[in-house]
């Protein structure tokens, strides 16, 4: 499992420009089951995504196709995990 951060780079106009496609992105990769949680950081300096693959590589390539990485709007950063323990109701996480 990863977690991936973006962190604006650029003015929140430049970033609200490219939204609708960003989110269009996010929606492609919520169908694949790649992304499991996604949303804005607060304040807003950014987003988070949570994303399972067991495939460094391919998830960068992924995250290359972002809008907001290619216009260059927003620094990702990932950190990969092994989810050991979770909260009641989130066991799948474990798993993946």
């Amino acid at each position: 499992m990863f977690i991936v951060t973006l962190t604006y780079i650029r003015p929140v106009e430049e970033i609200d420009a490219h939204m609708e496609a960003h989110v269009a992105w996010l929606r492609r990769h919520y169908e694949s089951s790649l992304f499991v949680a996604s949303g804005r950081q607060v304040p807003r300096v950014g987003g988070v995504i949570l994303a399972r693959s067991g495939d460094r590589a391919a998830l960068e390539a992924v995250l290359a196709e972002d809008p907001f990485a290619q216009h260059k709007l927003a620094r990702i950063d990932i950190v990969e995990f092994t989810p050991s323990m979770t909260a009641p109701g989130a066991e799948a996480l474990k798993s993946i």
